[in-house]
């Protein structure tokens, strides 16, 4: 019973892997779809929204540069001194003839002066037979508000054509009074044609401005227009793009099918711009999209059934391989002895066990004692390292008290308030020479800005001012004021100070005692050069500069650290501190990363 099932299951593997493989084909189809869409939709509403910004800036353009029309024609008040006294045939023809100049200009419609019972008294086609000179237009909105004291725009079409056409009217008042309004009247017609020339193709797109209310006032499509918009299309769906999905009415049978709405607000005049888009490309590239997906599904179902019966095959030759194998070790079983081996195997296994034991005890105690021999060197670098590094801002620090004690005795409160400032200053930086030194034993990060060159050295200068002109060691700096470092500016200093110290120490058996510090861009990086005049470095020892504790000062003068902590400074710093064979006294050099120059200075000491 069980074989004739499994008989039975495996004629239906087949069958369910073809309804699995069209099930996949038909997810994979759907999710290509939905995919496509989205993206075209997207693509669409990013093209809708260019053209709509490029529509919306012409539209723009074009009546922010007419708005200002009226209040252009009445600048030196011909035109108020005309409505004062309306029947001054001489002033009329001025003002006549100064309309007719300023619509040939402009390239307005027409330019016409109303007065405050909306008779036109003045006009620019008064030279023509169907003048608009005596006619009343009180009833035209765009007359009416104006009359009412306030500056009118409003879409105002042609009765005979339909053209769009755009009114702008300014009233004219004086002392509180409305004489009359100036009316400019302007055509979008030229701007209506470019969109019926671009828009000529069933699938263009269709661009039209819609008023408050709804009523389509321009259009591409001519048949569109003064119609309201409602009568044109039916929300279908909206987009997650900001669009709008809409099905074509009857009535605009000239572009048929379902369309894509964007919009754009003219804020100017209240009204919309909308471009239709065809959605006809959209579901034929998500149709390709699906039926790409579909296809590229059973091919890889095709592949993975082959390769699942190829498999199946092969564990069946493995299968009988492998029972064949397993006889034949049965066998060989019965026939060898293998007791002495086992035992002999057992004793050599326990005394590797015994060996290994050992060996990790061995392993732990050098690791204990490794350890500890480690925490004994950086014991010692600390200790060493703060004495060396505190020696220079002590001695600054006593002179600095002893000064502000002779100020205050001479009634200087002001000048001893600066010293006791700086021996502030002295103390936090004692404090940041600690964490430095603790910084170099951890390999701890420093932090890295940029700061100018030169207020580095002057800080170092300062440091070391007391000694240097004790020893009377002329300083001389020759680094460019806008020079910018990329580093961290404490330790700059530490070395620097170093340095320093080191080349005054080096030059006091000497006559001439001038230690000089100047510094060059090259490329990326920035050279920095510290020479002074003393006897030099005998080429013997230069290999030996660099090892700790290795001094040529007598003992109690030095440790031997400076310059192997400045040596790890600029390490860290991306760069090499390095002694450059000179034929007199000895230079240092090192180099570090150039910074950006800043407006300000940010630094505080």
């Amino acid at each position: 019973m069980d074989s004739k099932r499994l008989q039975l299951l495996r004629r239906a593997v087949p069958l369910l892997s073809a309804l699995a493989l069209l099930a996949l084909m038909a997810l994979a189809a759907a999710l290509a779809f939905d995919w496509s869409e989205r993206r075209e939709f997207a693509r669409l509403a990013d093209a809708a929204a260019h053209q709509l910004d490029l529509y919306a800036a012409v539209l723009d353009v074009e009546l922010g540069k007419q708005a200002d029309l009226p209040a252009l024609i009445d600048a030196d008040g011909e035109i108020a001194t005309l409505l004062a006294a309306p029947d001054a045939a001489a002033q009329r023809d001025t003002v006549n003839r100064r309309l007719t100049r300023f619509v040939a200009r402009a390239g307005a419609l027409s330019a016409s002066v109303v007065d405050s019972r909306g008779r036109v008294v003045a006009s620019s086609d008064w030279f023509r037979p169907d003048t608009q000179v005596d006619h009343l237009l009180a009833n035209e909105p765009c007359v009416g508000e104006a009359l009412a004291g306030e500056e009118s725009r409003r879409f105002a079409p042609d009765p005979a054509s339909g053209a769009p056409e755009v009114c702008f009217a300014r009233p004219l008042s004086r002392n509180g009074a409305t004489l009359g309004a100036v009316l400019v009247r302007i055509s979008l017609e030229p701007i209506e044609a470019t969109w019926v020339d671009s828009a000529f193709r069933p699938e263009s797109e269709k661009p039209l401005v819609v008023d408050a209310q709804g009523m389509v006032i321009m259009s591409s499509v001519p048949a569109w227009k003064l119609q309201p918009l409602a009568s044109l299309t039916v929300p279908q769906r909206a987009l997650a793009h900001g669009g709008e999905l809409v099905r074509m009415r009857q009535s605009a049978a000239d572009v048929p099918g379902l369309r894509v709405v964007h919009e754009r607000p003219l804020a100017r005049f209240g009204w919309r711009l909308l471009v239709l888009s065809s959605a006809g490309d959209v579901w034929r590239d998500a149709r390709a999209a699906a039926w790409s997906a579909a296809a590229a599904v059973a091919c890889l179902g095709l592949v993975a059934m082959v390769l699942w019966q190829r498999r199946r095959v092969v564990a069946q030759k493995l299968a009988a391989r492998a029972a064949l194998q397993r006889a034949n070790e049965e066998l060989e079983a019965k026939v060898r002895q293998r007791t002495a081996e086992l035992e002999a195997s057992n004793a050599e296994l326990r005394h590797e066990v015994l060996e290994r034991q050992h060996a990790e005890q061995v392993l732990r105690q050098a690791q204990e004692e490794l350890v500890q021999a480690g925490k004994l060197a950086l014991l010692g670098q600390l200790s060493a390292g703060i004495s060396h590094e505190l020696g220079q801002p002590l001695t600054a620090l006593r002179a600095l008290a002893e000064n502000g004690r002779l100020l205050l005795e001479r009634g200087r409160p002001q000048q001893a308030g600066q010293n006791f400032e700086f021996i502030t200053g002295l103390a936090e930086r004692m404090g940041r020479i600690t964490s430095q030194l603790k910084s170099f034993a951890r390999k701890a990060p420093a932090t890295s800005r940029s700061l100018p060159l030169r207020e580095a050295i002057a800080n170092a200068q300062q440091l070391l001012a007391t000694r240097l002109r004790s020893e009377r060691v002329s300083l001389q700096v020759d680094v460019a004021e806008d020079l910018e470092v990329e580093c961290d500016g404490h330790r700059l200093e530490q070395v620097l100070v170093n340095l320093m110290a080191n080349a005054a120490d080096a030059m006091r058996a000497s006559e001439q005692r001038r230690l000089t510090i100047t510094a060059a861009a090259s490329g990326e990086r920035v050279v920095v050069r510290v020479a002074d005049s003393g006897p030099g470095i005998p080429p013997a020892l230069n290999e030996r500069l660099f090892e700790p504790f290795f001094t040529t000062k007598p003992p109690g003068e030095g440790l031997g650290l400076g310059l192997v902590i400045s040596s790890h400074i600029v390490r860290e710093f991306g760069g090499q501190l390095r002694s450059v064979p000179t034929s007199s006294g000895a230079v240092f050099e090192f180099d570090v990363a150039r910074g950006e120059p800043c407006l300000t200075d940010s630094r505080s000491r």
